[in-house]
């Protein structure tokens, strides 16, 4: 589908302390009822999303608004999308029960259903590790590897049951997931699949989405206990902070290529970026209303999410 978009775009400023960060603040529009849940900007300067309530893969060109929605099949629902080494957009298909890849061209979807007896595995997000493997979560309960060069899929039960949500790759190749109703977050040994379990200090806090810093810590949006926190591997040790405001919901965090860390709060509908040295959340401005958002992603200078009550994309750019 086709539309030509109209693009707002406001200048503005996030405080930090005493001094300011001029950002740009820019909305595209895409098809109504699109549902979109998460984003991955290509390389090429557009950006893939999942059309989550369409069924459907969207492609927006943001220096044009040209949107494209393409069709994933009967009974999709896709939750996440990246961008793997080949340069074509992976989805995650918890309708499909099945990872899907989307040519870029040509937009041939190439599927790889779970193995039969992992039906209604609620697929959510995936990750590449250094090998080209490709790992992905399932929140009934599921974590498992897919093979692109071979197509095969291999599928391992959860620890403590359902929950598998955000996973990542860090900077150093070892690869990680958050289980939101197991409350704890994994590590996944790559050779035999193996997850060993790191709790956090904080008792069932809904550990959600999951990223990597370039010293490898991992940053986890914790949900139900309504702050962020960060583990050290190295040295094994946890801080948090909560946010701003009566009832925080971290939803999606991500960490920059400068390391700042971006986090969307489900409970006050906006999106806060925070200092890490300062200890700090700013809430982004330019924001046009409340935002739901549920997966952050970007590029160098670029930080795009998807406002899923809104059926609109976002990008926060300039940030230097």
């Amino acid at each position: 589908m086709t539309m030509r978009i109209g693009l707002f775009a406001a200048l503005l400023c996030i405080w930090i302390g005493r001094s300011a960060v001029a950002v740009e603040w820019a909305e595209f529009p895409v098809p109504e009822g699109s549902g979109p849940h998460d984003v991955a900007p290509a390389s090429d300067g557009t950006v893939w999303f999942t059309a989550q309530a369409a069924g459907a893969l969207g492609h927006l060109d943001p220096r044009t608004g040209h949107v494209e929605e393409v069709a994933l099949g009967n009974g999709s629902a896709p939750h996440g999308v990246i961008v793997g080494p080949d340069g074509a957009p992976w989805v995650t298909d918890g309708g499909l029960n099945a990872i899907l890849r989307v040519d870029p061209a040509s937009r041939a979807i190439h599927r790889f259903p779970l193995p039969p007896n992992r039906a209604a595995a609620n697929l959510n997000t995936a990750t590449f590790d250094k090998s080209g493997m490709l790992w992905f979560t399932g929140q009934a309960g599921v974590y498992g590897r897919l093979d692109p060069a071979s197509g095969a899929v291999r599928v391992w039960d959860a620890p403590r049951g359902p929950g598998p949500y955000g996973i990542t790759t860090t900077r150093g190749g070892a690869v990680y997931f958050a289980s939101l109703a197991g409350s704890y977050i994994a590590r996944i040994d790559p050779a035999s699949g193996a997850a060993t379990v790191i709790d956090p200090p904080t008792p069932r806090q809904g550990a959600r989405r999951i990223w990597s810093d370039a010293d490898d810590r991992l940053w986890v949006s914790e949900f139900l206990a309504g702050q962020i926190a960060c583990f050290d591997a190295v040295n094994n040790s946890w801080r948090s902070w909560r946010l701003p405001g009566d009832r925080p919901q971290p939803y999606a965090i991500y960490v920059d290529q400068q390391d700042r860390v971006w986090v969307s709060d489900f409970g006050d509908a906006t999106v806060l970026r925070f200092d890490p040295a300062e200890g700090q959340f700013s809430r982004v401005h330019g924001q046009q209303g409340g935002v739901w958002v549920r997966q952050l992603l970007g590029r160098p200078n670029e930080v795009w999410g998807a406002d899923s009550a809104h059926d609109r994309l976002f990008r926060v750019s300039g940030q230097n």
